[in-house]
């Protein structure tokens, strides 16, 4: 992260610090961990040691680096939003080795929990810089790939050496290149099934394409402002493979294709309807008007789909949508309530510790007759001893009268006990999030489907709940 111009550090640290750290993406913050730092003034911390860096060393850079980030993403369900905190703090941890302040931002508004990682480009010490050495970035994934082989997670086997572009990422349906639209017509030239090579070309001449033939074999196109070279194309897609796929000695896999229709979310009729007649011109209008059938058809498509046949079916359609809402309810309501438990099992598990540590010297000043020179000798262990037991006051039930009995005499549970509670509440937590993202994801789709619906058989409907309802769930 870079120094932009115009701003102070300060308000660059914070712009991509607040990005990391809202709320509505770490549980109100309680996805947030820190080190060297705290989560609420990491930005002013950051910006002070560089200050203290400047003053100690009088080097300043033209292009200041003042941060450093990391996202680690994992596979949706394999792991609770804490333990993928836990994962991150223990990355930064030893990658960073404590030289440097860091603060782990763990984000569940998406299917797939994913951290943000970031840290100081200054040292604790304010008298060096991070040295973002060559092949860090394979070093920063083997190391993560490594904490998560150790916590029995699944890792990328065979990692891409490079990515690809966003509109191509997001499913070849949007801006498409002229190289992605020829491999396209190859496909389909390949799926007509040629007897030969030059069959191929021929196949590639009826789609539109002028080949020229030379020492390269090129593609030209009116939509296209160059010529292609056949063998500037995917390895699949050049002359040599494509003979071999038409001589049986090779197997073609064709690029998959996703069709705008089933890939686009369902979108509400009326937010559509709204955008209309703007001012922004008839083929604006017509697009729009475009969309709006897609989304009726694709709404009245899965009406019919799951055994809906007329608008009098509409009552029916409706109480499966609320039995969706029921299932995701409940799920919702068992994660929370294992969470709370973790939570207790955790603060127990400090606090019979601390009280077995101590135990002996409490009772010690006990037998002293409360002796305050022996207080004064012991007073931080005694103090612990008497949280510890105020804790198990709270968070031990209470014996079969209803009445409390004394913290002494209330047996502890074990750490091993406590452990496997742990590990089997963990357990129910992996198979339930996963259950629970898609009857939410299914519950808003039905939603706009029931909204969209009501719209197309003219029924007085729910506009209002559906756009209440995700704001609640987003909260």
């Amino acid at each position: 992260m870079h120094l932009n111009k115009g701003k102070t550090i300060r308000q660059c640290l914070s712009d991509r610090l607040d990005y990391g750290k809202n709320p509505e993406k770490t549980k109100d913050g309680q996805l947030i961990s820190s080190f060297a730092c705290a989560p609420e003034t990491a930005d002013a911390e950051f910006a002070l040691s560089k200050r203290e860096y400047f003053q100690l060393t009088g080097r300043r850079q033209g292009s200041d680096v003042i941060a450093y980030q990391v996202r680690q993403s994992f596979r949706p369900g394999e792991l609770t939003p804490e333990e993928a905190n836990r994962i991150g703090y223990e990355f930064a941890e030893r990658f960073l080795k404590g030289n440097h302040a860091f603060i782990v931002c763990t984000h569940v508004d998406k299917q797939h929990i994913h951290n943000h990682i970031y840290w100081n480009s200054t040292s604790l010490d304010c008298t060096r810089k991070f040295r973002n050495f060559w092949g860090s970035t394979l070093a920063v994934r083997k190391l993560s790939d490594l904490i998560c082989v150790q916590h029995r997670l699944s890792v990328i086997e065979n990692p891409k050496p490079h990515g690809m572009s966003y509109n191509r990422w997001q499913g070849d349906i949007e801006k498409l290149s002229n190289r992605d639209r020829l491999c396209l017509d190859m496909d389909d030239a390949l799926a007509r099934k040629p007897h030969d090579f030059d069959g191929f070309l021929s196949l590639m001449e009826q789609a539109g394409y002028t080949i020229t033939r030379g020492k390269n074999i090129t593609f030209s196109h009116p939509r296209q402002k160059r010529n292609i070279r056949m063998r500037s194309l995917p390895e699949e897609y050049r002359e040599d493979a494509i003979i071999e796929v038409l001589a049986g000695k090779r197997i073609h896999n064709p690029r998959k294709r996703r069709s705008p229709l089933e890939e686009q979310k369902a979108q509400l009729v009326s937010s559509l309807e709204a955008k209309q007649n703007q001012g922004r011109g008839h083929y604006y209008d017509l697009s729009i008007q475009n969309q709006i059938t897609k989304q009726q058809a694709k709404a009245l498509l899965y009406f019919q789909q799951h055994g809906f046949s007329s608008a009098d079916d509409f009552g029916t359609f409706v109480e499966s949508v609320e039995s969706v809402k029921q299932r995701r309810d409940a799920l919702s309501l068992q994660i929370t309530s294992a969470e709370k438990r973790m939570n207790e099992i955790a603060v127990l598990q400090k606090h019979i510790t601390n009280y077995l540590k101590t135990k002996d010297i409490y009772a010690g000043y006990r037998a002293s007759g409360y002796s305050r020179e022996y207080y004064e000798k012991h007073e931080d262990e005694i103090k612990l001893c008497k949280t510890s037991k105020r804790a198990f006051d709270e968070l031990l039930p209470n014996d079969r009268s209803g009445k409390t009995a004394d913290s002494h005499k209330k047996k502890l549970p074990s750490i091993k006990a406590l452990r496997e509670e742990y590990a089997e509440l963990t357990a129910q937590k992996r198979i339930a999030y996963p259950e629970y993202y898609k009857a939410k994801d299914e519950y808003r789709e039905l939603l706009v489907y029931q909204a969209n619906l009501a719209g197309l058989f003219g029924i007085e409907n729910t506009g209002r709940e559906l756009q209440r309802e995700p704001q609640q769930e987003q909260k």
